[in-house]
């Protein structure tokens, strides 16, 4: 079994100015991971550019740390979500794991959008809920707060596809029992 952990960024604003059914992914970041871990198959990483909201909000600069100049020469989603589904077809018997349900919704939304085809099947692993059951949370946390909560800190830039992909990664041993 090859789990394919995911993390999208979008376009966000906190004043409204971007509405949540018009959020473009921005960036995707993922990693393949064999089994239970550590063994990583292979990551993938691009920006997106957007085409409803191109112009990031500063927000959404803050939090993702992504520069406006990274989404303005990346390409747009059709091409990338080709790349991304050739990735995806290279691993067999693979399941879609993201934090949470936001992730898959953000990729239905844009394949609508896009007119493009949704790249995973039916199946998907909410790894929030399932580290929280795992490890006797009544509630789900955050990711930093679920790394710190097994002894590790998180590597790498907070909000930033690739990143929290790899870091949910190490999560593994408590999330794939």
């Amino acid at each position: 079994m090859t789990y394919l952990i995911v993390d999208f960024e979008a376009t966000c604003s906190d004043t409204g100015q971007v509405a949540r059914e018009e959020m473009e992914i921005i960036e995707i970041g993922a990693v393949a991971l064999w089994g239970n871990g550590p063994d990583i198959r292979g990551e993938f990483q691009s920006f997106v550019r957007p085409v409803r909201n191109p112009m990031l909000t500063d927000f959404c600069k803050r939090l993702t740390k992504i520069p406006q100049r990274k989404v303005d020469s990346a390409e747009p989603f059709p091409i990338v979500l080709e790349k991304f589904s050739a990735w995806i077809e290279s691993f067999d018997d693979s399941t879609f794991c993201s934090w949470g349900d936001y992730d898959k919704y953000q990729l239905q939304q844009d394949c609508l959008f896009h007119d493009a085809a949704y790249p995973f099947g039916p199946n998907h692993i909410n790894i929030k809920m399932r580290f929280a059951d795992n490890v006797g949370l009544k509630k789900a946390c955050g990711l930093e707060q679920a790394l710190r909560r097994v002894g590790l800190s998180f590597q790498g830039t907070p909000h930033r596809g690739i990143d929290d992909a790899r870091n949910m990664a190490s999560l593994a041993p408590y999330i794939f029992v």
